[in-house]
């Protein structure tokens, strides 16, 4: 086997809102039409040239004649908006019921059993931003040695962690015990480990986060190279989101060091998948309503475009989309339920109109048929249309 994949996830970045997205409060979410317009326009030449303008109406994105790759959208099928299930989805699992939120903190029970486990107590215990709530709680936890547990508009149970106070193995081995006490019906999508420093006056989150994942409930296409012995690579918290089954990755602390794993892969002689996510869109920008940053990181991986493309070889495959919006122009900075930008890019590949996709699994669908491998999961390949 010789075809090589990528399937690149811009975390957050999606581009209009879903069919649906008025039940989970989001009919106004577009994020890139969004961000778009409140900056009266985007330049992204590279990203317009593949095709983007194509994918939908983008302010300052022209709709090229002859785009670079094929294009579309496609539209969530399973329930929920968080990036668990939006690469779940990818990799062929739907979901009927969205993991449990908790907007007013943990019931009592949860907290004590988490308390129990660890043998420290828990502080803080609400909805909150991740950088206030360690300017909140930090010299709490210095004076008295407890963790500070928090969530947010997603489905989590973050524990931050001045790694002064207690040690980096310590969070992670109490990670680990909330994921096995976090069970139905608390089976939270994460446990994420949010480690902190203190630098002069102030906190900083560290790059050692770690995410503890509930196992996906039935076979992904990930499983599915695994068993017909097709390597699978990393890049970013993927491996986090499939409880490391299937897929080892390599964290990056940045979208830069992302962006730089790919290219080198696609340089290299490796073969097989690999299935990256860059989440500074979600993580720096879309939850702290940063539009200007949002834009900025969207230009610096515009920029990587065409060495990223110029590098690919004749039998490779690259898929470019998103697992979610997160529209940093809305007063929420929750997660938008939205449909994804769908790039194909190929030597061997057309550059046709995909349409608009009902499910994020025809990825990997496609990616299935790419690789020649049986596929048990949701979706629709559109790979025999671009082939043709």
């Amino acid at each position: 086997m010789t075809r090589r994949a990528i399937l690149l996830v811009l975390d957050g970045v999606g581009i209009g809102a879903a069919h649906d997205a008025a039940l989970y409060g989001d009919a106004d979410s577009d994020t890139l039409g969004n961000v778009a317009r409140a900056l009266g326009g985007l330049e992204l030449p590279h990203l317009e040239a593949l095709g983007l303008g194509c994918c939908a109406p983008l302010a300052g994105v022209r709709r090229v004649a002859q785009p670079g790759a094929s294009y579309g959208t496609m539209q969530p099928a399973s329930a929920g908006k968080d990036s668990t299930t939006g690469h779940w989805e990818l990799c062929g699992i739907h979901l009927e019921h969205p993991f449990p939120v908790y907007p007013d903190g943990f019931p009592d029970d949860v907290i004590l059993a988490f308390e129990r486990a660890t043998g420290r107590p828990a502080i803080g215990n609400i909805a909150a931003s991740g950088t206030d709530i360690i300017t909140r709680y930090a010299e709490e936890q210095r004076r008295t040695g407890a963790w500070i547990v928090y969530t947010s508009a997603d489905s989590v149970f973050q524990i931050a962690a001045d790694e002064a106070v207690i040690p980096l193995a310590e969070l992670y081995a109490a990670c680990s015990m909330a994921r096995a006490l976090l069970v139905a019906p608390h089976n939270v999508s994460r446990v994420i480990a949010r480690p902190f420093v203190c630098e002069g006056a102030s906190y900083q989150r560290t790059a050692r986060r770690r995410d503890y994942s509930v196992e996906p409930p039935g076979a992904t296409l990930l499983d599915t190279l695994a068993e017909a012995g097709i390597p699978r690579w990393g890049v970013g918290k993927v491996d986090d989101l499939f409880a490391r089954r299937g897929i080892e990755a390599e964290h990056t602390p940045n979208n830069a060091a992302g962006i730089d794993m790919l290219i080198a892969f696609a340089r290299s002689s490796k073969s097989g998948l690999c299935f990256a996510n860059l989440v500074d869109f979600d993580q720096l920008y879309g939850h702290r309503n940063d539009v200007t940053g949002f834009y900025g990181a969207l230009r610096e991986f515009d920029r990587a475009v065409p060495p990223l493309t110029g590098a690919l070889r004749e039998d490779d495959l690259l898929i470019i989309t998103a697992d979610h919006g997160n529209d940093p122009t809305t007063p929420s900075t929750d997660h938008s339920r939205e449909r994804v930008p769908l790039l194909v890019v190929g030597r061997k590949v057309g550059a046709l109109p995909l349409g608009e996709r009902s499910t994020f699994s025809d990825a990997g669908a496609s990616l299935a048929e790419w690789f020649g491998v049986p596929y048990g999961g949701h979706g629709r390949s559109f790979l025999k249309r671009l082939l043709a």
